[in-house]
C-alpha cells in the first residue's frame, strides 16, 4: 500500500516537471504577437446619439365621443332602441344543421335531382347533410337563399345589440381538399 501511493506520487510529479518545463521561451512568436495587439490604436467609441425630448398627447374631447365607450352604446342612447319588426320565427320546428354554428359547418359538394340544386355540408359530427333554399342552418337563424356550385348564400337574423333584429349576409364557401 505505501508502494502504491509512493507510485503515485512519483507520477504527479513527474507531470509537473513535464508541464513546467512546457513554459520555455520558445513561444516568443506567440509573446510578440499579443505584444502587437495590445500596441494597435484602438479606435474610439461613437458618441450616442442625441436623445430627442417625447412629446406628450393631450387628448381634448371638447365635443367628441369618450373614446372609451363603445360607439354602439352611444348611438343607442341618443336614439333608442329601434324596433324594425324583424324577429326570428321561434315557433317554427328547428332543422338538424341549427345545433350547430354556422363555422362549424362545411360545404363540400352538391347534387341536382329534378332541377334542384342541392348542397352537401358536413357537421362537426361528421354527418353529411343535404340541403336546398328554404332550409335553415346555423345558431343565428339563417335561411339559405342561394345555392350554386361553389357556395351557399344565406340570411341569418341576429340581435342588433338594443332589443332589436338585423339581417346579415352570411355564405359558406366550397372547400377544397
Amino acid at each position: 500500500m505505501l508502494n502504491n501511493k509512493l507510485t503515485k506520487l512519483g507520477l504527479v510529479a513527474a507531470a509537473m516537471l513535464l508541464g513546467v518545463s512546457c513554459g520555455g521561451p520558445e513561444h516568443t512568436d506567440l509573446q510578440e504577437y499579443v505584444q502587437r495587439v495590445k500596441a494597435k490604436d484602438r479606435g474610439g467609441i461613437e458618441p450616442l446619439p442625441e436623445i430627442k425630448p417625447y412629446e406628450t398627447f393631450i387628448y381634448k374631447p371638447a365635443d367628441r365621443r369618450d373614446p372609451f365607450t363603445p360607439f354602439a352604446q352611444e348611438t343607442v342612447r341618443e336614439e333608442g332602441p329601434v324596433d324594425s319588426g324583424l324577429r326570428p320565427d321561434k315557433d317554427r320546428k328547428r332543422e338538424a344543421l341549427e345545433q350547430f354554428s354556422l363555422d362549424s359547418l362545411a360545404f363540400v359538394g352538391h347534387l341536382e335531382k329534378d332541377g334542384i340544386l342541392w348542397g352537401l355540408i358536413v357537421a362537426p359530427d361528421s354527418t353529411v347533410y343535404r340541403v336546398r333554399e328554404g332550409n335553415y342552418i346555423g345558431q343565428n337563424y339563417g335561411e339559405i337563399e342561394e345555392i350554386s356550385e361553389t357556395e351557399i348564400l344565406l340570411t341569418e337574423i341576429v340581435s342588433d345589440g338594443s332589443g332589436g333584429w338585423i339581417e346579415r349576409e352570411a355564405a359558406l364557401t366550397l372547400e377544397s381538399e
